[in-house]
């Protein structure tokens, strides 16, 4: 982890009371802390010079001077955005302002770490598959959901499965040709990874979105590897779903890509049938 905005969010819960004040006012406008000079950068903390000089030092770097060097580094490599936990005593616009930086962070993070190889796999494996059955559970379910939404259109039989029952009932009756696309945040839900072994004894293939070398990583054919970064906060929201549709995006883009333009007057069918159900634009509800 070379990025000091995320080393020092990683780094904040075993900070002392003054250096964490520091990482906060950093961390809350990092594109400022950049311009400040240490007394500013003391003042806006409520903390002494050498308090700040000490946080810098923690981090490897001789000086304040240096510390904004690599901020701005960290910036400009696309890291503008970093996790933050929402506190009970913040108020509208700090819990907004966390809320969606944490997930453009968690975002980015999950940019970097996708390996295009792998998708490209994944996309095969989409593309080549007689059907497809979208597995997961809890949150996790309603992006299996809209995968199925995403993918009938390629005139592909897909299913989303939310029921652990009916999941292992279709992994046992699953054929070569078939392919189970498990999503999971974690990979660590045995009633998931008990759901892919299954498939792939039965001649199916497996690809999962979850962690690397995970249970669920392991038991799969393929897996997209996702950041695990999701803040365990009471009051933060789930952002690796929002990572997990972005996902989804991606690959349906790729299989549109692989099936060509002769695939495109079928999508503008299926677009067009929705057009009589609307209000036309200048028309008045």
């Amino acid at each position: 982890m070379n990025n000091l905005l995320e080393q020092i969010q990683a780094r904040l819960e075993q900070m002392n009371k003054a250096e964490r004040k520091v990482a906060e006012v950093i961390l809350a406008r990092p594109q400022q802390a950049t311009r400040l000079s240490i007394a500013a950068l003391a003042q806006a903390a409520q903390v002494s010079e050498p308090t700040v000089n000490r946080f810098c030092r923690a981090f490897g770097v001789s000086g304040y001077p240096e510390l904004k060097i690599q901020l701005a580094q960290s910036l400009a490599s696309g890291a503008a955005y970093v996790s933050q936990a929402v506190e009970p005593d913040d108020s509208a616009e700090a819990y907004t302002r966390k809320i969606f930086s944490s997930t453009i962070a968690a975002l980015d993070s999950a940019r970097q770490v996708i390996a295009p190889q792998r998708i490209e796999r994944a996309v095969d494996l989409l593309s080549q598959a007689r059907q497809v059955h979208f597995c997961g559970l809890g949150a996790s379910a309603a992006v299996a959901l809209d995968a199925q939404h995403k993918f009938f259109r390629f005139n592909l039989a897909a299913s989303a499965q939310s029921d652990v029952l009916m999941q292992r009932m279709l992994a046992a009756a699953a054929h070569t040709g078939d392919l189970f696309v498990m999503i999971s945040y974690t990979g660590r839900t045995r009633d998931l990874v008990d759901v892919a072994r299954l498939a792939r004894e039965n001649g199916a293939s497996v690809l999962a979105m979850s962690v690397a070398n995970s249970p669920l990583a392991k038991a799969s054919t393929l897996c997209l590897d996702l950041p695990l970064r999701e803040d365990t906060d009471l009051y933060m929201p789930m952002s690796s779903r929002i990572v997990q549709l972005a996902l989804l995006d991606v690959l349906a883009a790729g299989v549109t890509l692989r099936r060509g333009v002769d695939h495109q007057p079928h999508l503008r069918k299926i677009k067009e049938s929705l057009l009589p159900t609307r209000y036309p634009p200048d028309e008045p509800a």
